[in-house]
């Protein structure tokens, strides 16, 4: 059965998700197949990386003629007014995506955000399949989260799924301005930085760590055993709340698949009683589920 036209059309649907160092672009058909995809660097940010994402998204729609487009960008992204609101890695405030989309297009656009775009490309096609309700938990440069319930996903007016921003009581300071965040613990990213910071050896990244782990490095085994730690709190917590059914681990932390997923399953396990344990599984779209989630909204705006 066809996920994006199920009056009988075949349309073809675009779908952009502007990252933090590439735009990815997919191409699907009616049935949510992937056709072609595309990719380019980020524009830096400056005075001029609004014009340049907008030219961007204009010259992937030439290189992939479409018949309706969604767009998903980070940061705060207030999806009724189509405007994104924040975004600290990219540097833009209160900026009417949406609009100037719809004019450079020449059509409306369905604008999103770009982890909640991931929850329901992974819900609807990917790890978290099936169910009901659903957390996704994507881990990388930094650690955000949404939450699908009916196939719906949560949005808080733009503010919601900040679980990076958590205190797990760790202490250590984070860029936004507080301490104790999950994000300044057990992001990819600074899971490399305090091993460096413990060690005085240069890593390539959160993936080097985790080899280490496996080879029983004392040093890695300890900075990674920290950040599952918050990892279960700030979950233990969520489950508490939310009661998720499934807890949907992407980004590029999940590469480290068993390392991360069995100690996490087991953390969370013995630190919860009554509640609802969710199942912990690894997504499966990789890095195209933001662009796959924004051609989805895409087809519920057409709807």
């Amino acid at each position: 059965m066809s996920i994006f036209d199920q009056t009988g059309g075949s349309v073809a649907v675009l779908g952009v998700d502007v990252g933090g160092t590439a735009i990815k672009a997919v191409l699907v058909d009616d049935a949510g197949t992937v056709l072609e995809t595309r990719s380019r660097p980020t524009p830096r940010r400056g005075p001029s990386v609004v014009p340049e994402v907008l030219d961007a998204v204009g010259d992937l729609a030439e290189e992939l003629p479409s018949g309706r487009v969604g767009v998903a960008v980070p940061g705060i992204v207030d999806e009724r007014r189509g405007v994104g609101v924040f975004s600290e890695n990219l540097g833009w405030r209160d900026v009417p995506f949406a609009d100037l989309l719809a004019d450079r297009l020449g059509r409306p656009v369905a604008f999103t955000h770009d982890v909640r775009a991931g929850a329901l490309a992974e819900n609807l096609l990917g790890g978290g399949r099936g169910a009901r309700t659903m957390l996704f938990v994507p881990i990388g440069t930094g650690i955000a989260s949404a939450l699908v319930t009916d196939g719906h996903v949560h949005d808080g007016d733009g503010y919601a799924g900040e679980l990076g921003h958590v205190d797990v009581g760790h202490g250590e300071p984070c860029l936004c301005g507080s301490t104790g965040c999950l994000e300044a613990v057990a992001s990819a990213a600074a899971i490399a930085r305090r091993y460096t910071a413990l060690t005085g050896g240069e890593v390539s990244g959160a993936v080097d760590v985790a080899r280490r782990v496996e080879a029983g490095e004392p040093e890695a085994v300890r900075v990674w055993e920290e950040a599952v730690s918050g990892l279960v709190t700030a979950l233990a917590w969520t489950a508490s709340v939310l009661a998720p059914e499934v807890v949907v681990v992407g980004g590029g932390l999940s590469g480290a698949d068993r390392l991360l997923l069995e100690p996490l399953a087991r953390g969370l396990s013995a630190r919860l009683t009554f509640q609802r344990e969710p199942r912990l599984v690894r997504a499966t779209l990789g890095g195209l589920a933001g662009c796959r989630g924004a051609a989805l909204a895409a087809h519920r705006r057409a709807r």
